[in-house]
């Protein structure tokens, strides 16, 4: 059964056939000849509907490959910016050959469910180097647990990589109490932790992380971008590697 989507496109592709045709004939045909032709035009076409879903595979195909160009040329701008802006928690080899970026938020139940795929794909890949961007949409909490992440930096990416994976297996919201309580149980120097968190570098770094995700079109979390290919969603370990293979056979030119 045709989806309503692929309905809507057939209408509009006719819609405006019908409009360039209708020009044409009323510059080139008499009434009597234009209804002839559009008499050919519709017996055809019932005869033919198979030419239907052919418009709209050939269509969306066209679709899917200006979509998948205009990815590719918004990462391969922001090359630098995605994966080597300095900012970001960098997890696996820093100087691997294949490299993946997260957009995620500490309170998306996704991006929680998503933390077994990243470690598994860190310790199965070890060309990968894996940059985790805060990209906190879901609410002030999110923001605040994102500022306290970013801070842990300045102890240490082991330390960093530590509270970012305790605060994604922490059941329940996510906030800056939450941040500081978990960040003392995993190590981290808490007074040193909120002060860090003032500092305008985090702003800098939270500011380049949501004009990234608006170029790229990213809405929801979690995203990747694998090489230069984006990869919406909890997609699970599976699919992700595969899109890591392919790249890593390719060659990763932006990487």
């Amino acid at each position: 059964m045709m989806s309503k989507r692929a309905l809507r496109t057939i209408v509009s592709a006719f819609s405006g056939l019908a409009l360039l045709s209708g020009v044409a004939l009323a510059a080139e045909f008499t009434p009597a000849q234009k209804k002839e032709i559009e008499q050919i035009i519709r017996g055809y076409l019932l005869d033919h509907p198979e030419i239907l879903t052919e418009m709209v595979d050939k269509l969306e195909k066209r679709q899917k490959a200006a979509k998948r160009a205009q990815e590719k040329a918004v990462i391969s701008a922001h090359a630098d910016a995605l994966f080597r802006s300095g900012g970001d928690l960098v997890i696996g080899n820093p100087e691997g050959k294949v490299a993946m970026v997260e957009f995620f938020d500490y309170n998306c139940g996704f991006c929680k469910r998503s933390l077994p795929d990243v470690i598994k794909l860190k310790e199965t890949n070890p060309d990968l180097k894996i940059i985790i961007k805060e990209f906190p949409i879901l609410g002030p909490g999110s923001m605040e647990a994102a500022r306290y992440a970013l801070a842990a930096r300045k102890q240490g990416m082991d330390k960093y990589w530590k509270l970012h994976a305790a605060l994604l297996k922490h059941r329940g919201q996510v906030n800056g109490d939450v941040v500081l309580k978990v960040a003392k149980e995993v190590g981290l120097d808490v007074e040193k932790l909120k002060q860090d968190a003032k500092s305008a570098e985090i702003d800098k770094t939270l500011d380049l992380n949501l004009s990234l995700a608006n170029a790229l079109g990213i809405r929801g979390t979690p995203a990747f971008v694998i090489g230069d290919k984006l990869v919406p969603g909890a997609l699970g370990y599976k699919k992700l590697n595969a899109v890591i293979s392919e790249v890593r056979k390719k060659g990763c030119k932006v990487c």
